[in-house]
């Protein structure tokens, strides 16, 4: 793939254990996002620039070849940036495995990486039921997450569903319906719940989150709500 002069990557994670299961990875960050989540924190990301090119990128992992497994193409929002494909194509000829962190904004883009066979985990965000997605992502996308979905659990690629929970903009009720929501997609193992940052710099102004929910309690018999710390 040529060099590509613009910059889209704002900073590299060169190692870690955590971000794709059972898996040592690196983590490229993708400056950006089309979304404005009230809650998110890392507004330095989605407001800011990159820094790093493409041609960059590749020169790192060509000398990580062998040394680890995977690459998690996250942000921001990875999978809106001009020339995220070929990008992907390039790294797994590298023989590395590729993990997407999305919002699911981009169902066109995630069809076709499906069609390509270029992933190979993703980590879908689930923002909001739909009476409160604009609201707090203040987007209008909803729909496109939900067809996001739909690819997804058709394509049967291993997946997981998350969400961020604040207390102030999310209700246990709120909880109840989007795995409900769940259920009737058959969307089946865990649903990882990540509790709001106290005291960290987010896009917006929010009140103090009571992180206290009862995982037990929204578990069903075939989706296991799951506390990411």
């Amino acid at each position: 793939m040529k060099e590509n002069v613009s910059t889209p990557i704002y900073s590299l994670t060169p190692f870690t254990l955590l971000d794709y299961p059972h898996k040592s990875a690196c983590i490229l960050w993708f400056a950006g996002c089309n979304m404005r989540c009230l809650y998110c924190y890392n507004p330095e990301i989605v407001l800011g620039k990159g820094s790093l090119s493409f041609g960059k990128i590749l020169s790192f992992l060509y000398s990580r070849k062998n040394l680890l497994d995977a690459v998690v193409f996250s942000g921001g929002e990875c999978v809106m940036h001009k020339n995220i494909i070929p990008l992907i194509s390039e790294v797994k000829k590298m023989g590395f495995l590729v993990k997407i962190d999305t919002n699911g904004s981009s169902p066109e883009v995630m069809q076709k990486l499906i069609n390509k066979d270029l992933i190979d985990y993703i980590a879908l965000d689930y923002k909001a039921p739909k009476s409160k997605f604009e609201a707090i992502t203040q987007s209008d996308l909803y729909d496109p997450f939900e067809k996001t979905l739909d690819l997804i659990l058709q394509a049967k690629i291993p997946c997981e569903v998350r969400t961020t929970y604040h207390s102030e903009l999310l209700l246990d009720d709120d909880l109840e319906t989007m795995i409900q929501f769940l259920q009737n997609k058959n969307y089946s193992g865990n649903y990882y719940i990540q509790y709001f940052k106290n005291n960290v710099e987010t896009l917006s102004k929010l009140e103090r989150s009571n992180n206290k929910i009862d995982c037990e309690k929204l578990s069903t018999p075939t989706i296991k709500v799951v506390l990411r710390e």
